[in-house]
């Protein structure tokens, strides 16, 4: 059992050094939230989002995402950050816990190798530098991924437990904020109709449609629609002009990067694009009839995220904590080549920091996609152990 008094100095001490940090490091930083700050006092003047002004700061998301940053719009803005500071702080441990009790009650069978503890543990210790840099820009992505672990858990107890509707509901309402928030969430609607989840479909398509609704509050019904279109042309006009921006870690991105051809990588995104869709068809197809299936194919799709969404930027890898963790769980489970392999895979995820390898050789390993193959190596690992049914 744990020690109280140790657990309190703990939390203390967590709290002292994350006020410290946030006083003399991150308020001067969080650029990525002062733009979505800024888009959320636009908003509650009716005023547009959406400003080819703004240059590289624009506000990309959409409009109902703007009303989550509305009220901490009306605060002062070293407040309002500090406040979103907390939230994304909050999620990141949330992530964490999540990651150990989906583990722990998805493969507490498995005998040997690392615990769900410490396998977690080390996959925050991997993704180190992207939750830091969610963290300093002061984004969104920790919040969403705390959300669809929260959907991931909820599948996993009807597995386990006897299917209720509340909790169905829950997960609809849980996954359409995240997917309202951004749209990449959107991957799991494919996984909810294969799975037959019409329970979990219709509250969220009903939040989805709300989202597209609400922003009439500010700006009426036809100003509504226009600030929809201005969002839509935003995104189009600003995609491919990123796509070869160094921190750009999507395939698409990658393709781009590596054939120094669009219109090539395009093709070659579409053809990776089908065969990932394949892959996670038969991912699900292989152990779909047994109890446990929800975590590993949660996971796998969160995983994806970064990778199929055309502006996935490398802290967005940090949606990748559950799939880390559960390789890290199995890691014993590989030949020794693979343990090594997967081991030395993570090695230099973990080490490929800006301060380490110096301005040149880090523009040189984030331009060449790396990263991108990174990743790729563990939704192999996950296939892997899907295929040989050890998950």
């Amino acid at each position: 059992m744990a020690n109280p008094r140790r657990t309190a100095a703990v939390l203390i001490a967590a709290a002292l050094t994350s006020a410290a940090l946030f006083i003399f490091k991150i308020n001067g930083d969080m650029v990525d939230f002062n733009v979505n700050y800024a888009a959320g006092d636009r908003l509650v003047h009716g005023e547009t989002l959406y400003r080819a002004s703004d240059e590289h700061y624009q506000f990309k998301y959409a409009p109902f995402c703007a009303m989550i940053y509305a009220p901490l719009s009306l605060l002062p803005p070293a407040a309002a950050r500090a406040i979103w500071y907390a939230l994304v702080l909050t999620s990141t441990a949330g992530m964490i816990l999540l990651t150990i009790r989906l583990i722990r009650g998805n493969d507490a069978a498995v005998e040997g190798g690392l615990g769900p503890r410490v396998s977690a543990l080390l996959a925050g210790l991997v993704l180190a530098k992207f939750i830091l840099r969610e963290i300093q820009l002061g984004q969104i992505n920790a919040i969403i991924t705390v959300l669809m672990l929260l959907v991931i858990f909820n599948l996993y107890k009807d597995e386990t437990n006897k299917p209720a509707v509340g909790r169905a509901a829950a997960s609809g309402l849980l996954w359409g904020l995240a997917t309202a928030m951004k749209p990449y969430s959107l991957i799991f609607l494919p996984y909810f109709l294969l799975k037959r989840r019409w329970n979990i479909l219709w509250p969220a398509l009903l939040f989805l449609g709300l989202s597209l609704i609400a922003p009439a509050v500010y700006y009426g019904f036809p100003g509504n629609l226009a600030v929809h279109v201005e969002w839509i042309t935003t995104l189009m006009r600003s995609t491919s002009t990123l796509l070869d921006t160094q921190d750009n870690v999507s395939l698409l991105a990658g393709l781009t990067k590596w054939t120094g051809d669009p219109g090539l990588a395009q093709m070659g995104f579409v053809f990776f694009l089908l065969a990932l869709v394949l892959l996670v068809f038969f991912f699900i197809r292989r152990r779909r009839e047994k109890t446990g299936s929800a975590v590993p194919e949660g996971a796998l799709l969160l995983l994806l995220v970064p990778l199929i969404s055309p502006l996935g930027w490398d802290y967005t890898f940090l949606s990748s904590i559950l799939a880390v963790a559960i390789v890290f769980r199995h890691l014993h489970r590989f030949p020794k080549i693979g343990r090594l392999f997967l081991i030395l895979n993570f090695t230099v995820i973990g080490l490929s920091l800006f301060d380490l390898l110096g301005r040149k050789a880090y523009a040189v390993f984030m331009s060449a996609s790396v990263l991108t193959l990174n990743f790729l190596v563990i939704v192999v690992a996950m296939v892997s152990l899907r295929w040989t049914r050890k998950i």
